[in-house]
């Protein structure tokens, strides 16, 4: 996207006067649509929608071994894909060095076992675990992806269910293993843990959170804060620019109370998805 000098000095005083050219202040969030279970082959998935950002992610489930250096846990990867459909920059192989960014931003902040805990992923220490890919397609668009991601992929997972595994048997180095192929006999993973990503632009000398592509534009530096129960997990900084100490320090702050804020209404709006047996939503 180009943007004239007109329309960047636009965007900055309207983020001066805590009146975005969108209506909201610099606190605020665009509307989201959530769906979940969308994607039948999958243990579990999610579709969200931020204003413009669309988002959709797949949880698939294989019997794998543990590392020798984690024995007692199971393994979660990541993987995005940045569809040519979503914008012209991701034609070819243009979005590659953004889903390498965003699937390693993933994998950062999902590493700590305050955020998720891998152990219930384990079948037979030093033998037998879960591998959970999480699989995310960037549909559309409109600035705000770390945030859209990190919110579809705490759905997806909350939405995943694990089949029970009945009985294990152990000969020497051969293990059997019965896994329940009933539809019901299975567990959720835990996942209130599970971290959020906040993204931070500094405009001016303001910081807001969710901005739009133009907005994301005319930021002079931004951080991406991922908090799991009131922690940070992973930090990083994107785009050009960068932040003098104290904004850094204000933009963490910021980050985590946002965080918390969108955290509290996911877990919330989760749970009436899974009390509310009529099926809504875009893809229905």
């Amino acid at each position: 996207m180009a943007l004239c000098e007109a329309e960047k000095t636009f965007i900055l005083h309207s983020v001066e006067e805590n009146f975005r050219i969108d209506g909201r202040q610099r606190g605020d969030y665009r509307p989201m649509e959530l769906e979940t279970n969308i994607v039948a082959p999958s243990f579990g998935s999610a579709r969200l929608r931020l204003a413009n950002t669309d988002v959709l992610v797949s949880v698939k489930l294989e019997i794998d071994s543990p590392t020798l250096e984690q024995p007692k846990l199971g393994k979660i990867e990541f993987f995005v894909d940045c569809s040519a459909n979503a914008t012209p920059d991701f034609e070819g192989r243009g979005g590659d060095n953004l889903a390498t960014e965003i699937s390693n931003c993933l994998s950062s902040a999902y590493k700590s076992s305050t955020a998720f805990d891998a152990g219930k992923l384990c079948i037979l220490k030093g033998s037998k675990c879960w591998k959970l890919y999480v699989d995310i397609l960037l549909l559309e668009c409109g600035g705000n992806l770390y945030d859209a991601v990190s919110l579809a992929v705490k759905a997806a997972l909350w939405d995943t269910r694990i089949p029970l595994v009945k009985s294990v048997v152990v000969d020497g180095n051969k293990v059997d293993m019965e896994v329940s192929d009933e539809l019901f006999d299975c567990e959720r993973l835990d996942v209130t843990g599970a971290p959020i990503m906040v993204t931070v632009c500094k405009i001016g000398d303001q910081c807001i959170v969710d901005p739009t592509t133009a907005e994301e534009h005319c930021s002079g530096g931004s951080v991406v804060v991922a908090v799991s129960k009131s922690n940070f997990s992973t930090i990083l900084q994107t785009g050009g620019g960068s932040l003098h100490p104290m904004t850094l320090l204000e933009s963490l702050k910021l980050g985590q109370t946002v965080a918390q804020r969108l955290d509290s209404t996911l877990i919330n709006t989760l749970k009436q998805i899974n009390d509310n047996s009529t099926d809504v939503g875009f893809l229905k």
